[in-house]
């Protein structure tokens, strides 16, 4: 039920959604709770939202009794945790289900740009046949800014086609044998590919810049599989527009869904709609897992995935 389209049963505890989910998530949750999708009501003891959904102090303040954020995703960056710790409010995410389908998307879209996939598939869609050469895509010095599960499994299927794999994560990691980067300047230098896969926030903001960029140079490809906001957009723009890169596969961006109009008619960038952990497997079994985390905490139980 939601209090859009239905009379709500108060015997249910009330669930605010948060953003969409899939109707068979919605429909497993209606079992259990009522579901408002909108003006959730002082009694919302849980909230159901996505990666990027935000609960700052605003939200919280309107809902005194809420007691727990399930995240449908791995990204949390607006969620304000300090606030929610505060209030004693649980949050949880649902990761490493989605950890091999966003890896599988960076390669795909690294792939794409070397190889011109979509670009060659819109010219013979059209009736062409002859194409710009594309580039190789083995041999390449491989950069992956982000050393979490996902950029670790990121670097297991880059391995294959990389010369060398570097790296940028918070401390250099002795279980790994790539080549540690202290910054991303230094790691865009390093390499032809960037592939960005850490966490959105505050300390990332804009971290892919003008001057990053000029260091991955006019042969270096850029892929973002992450968070829009760690990419100067109008920066990226800039460099693609000018050569300053050779390309870019983006599946993230600013200001979602909104992609600039300039990036829409560069043959050189390949974008994607945000679809990281978009397959049948995966939001399966991140639905699952959802669920299963606010059984466990109205059940008094342990939960599965805690921030």
């Amino acid at each position: 039920m939601t209090n859009d389209t239905a009379q709500l049963d108060p015997n249910l505890p009330d669930l605010y959604l948060l953003g969409g989910v899939s109707p068979a998530l919605e429909a497993t949750l209606a079992e259990r709770f009522t579901l408002h999708r909108n003006d959730p009501p002082l009694t919302t003891r849980a909230i159901v939202g996505g990666g990027t959904s935000v609960v700052d102090t605003a939200l919280l303040d309107r809902l005194p009794v809420l007691e727990i954020v399930a995240i449908h995703g791995v990204g949390h960056d607006g969620i304000d945790l300090a606030a929610t710790r505060a209030r004693g409010v649980a949050v949880t995410t649902t990761p490493d289900v989605l950890t091999d389908d966003v890896a599988d998307l960076a390669i795909g879209l690294m792939l794409a740009v070397q190889r011109r996939i979509v670009a060659n598939d819109r010219a013979v869609r059209d009736g062409g046949w002859q194409v710009d050469l594309a580039r190789r895509a083995s041999g390449r010095r491989i950069g992956i800014f982000g050393l979490g599960q996902i950029g670790r499994a990121i670097a297991k299927r880059a391995g294959p086609f990389a010369s060398e794999v570097h790296y940028t994560a918070r401390s250099a990691k002795p279980d790994f044998a790539g080549v540690f980067h202290a910054d991303i300047v230094a790691l865009a230098t390093a390499c032809d590919v960037l592939i960005i896969a850490a966490p959105g926030g505050d300390a990332t903001s804009h971290i892919v810049d003008a001057g990053v960029l000029g260091a991955l140079g006019k042969d270096g490809i850029l892929v973002n599989i992450a968070r829009g906001s760690l990419i100067d957009e109008p920066a990226l723009v800039a460099a693609l527009q000018a050569g300053t890169i050779a390309g870019a596969g983006l599946d993230v961006f600013a200001d979602e869904p909104t992609v600039p109009d300039a990036l829409r008619t560069m043959d050189q960038v390949v974008l994607s709609p945000h679809q990281g952990s978009a397959t049948v497997d995966g939001r399966a079994e991140m639905a699952a897992l959802v669920v299963a985390n606010l059984d466990a905490h109205f059940a008094g139980e342990a939960l599965l995935t805690p921030l």
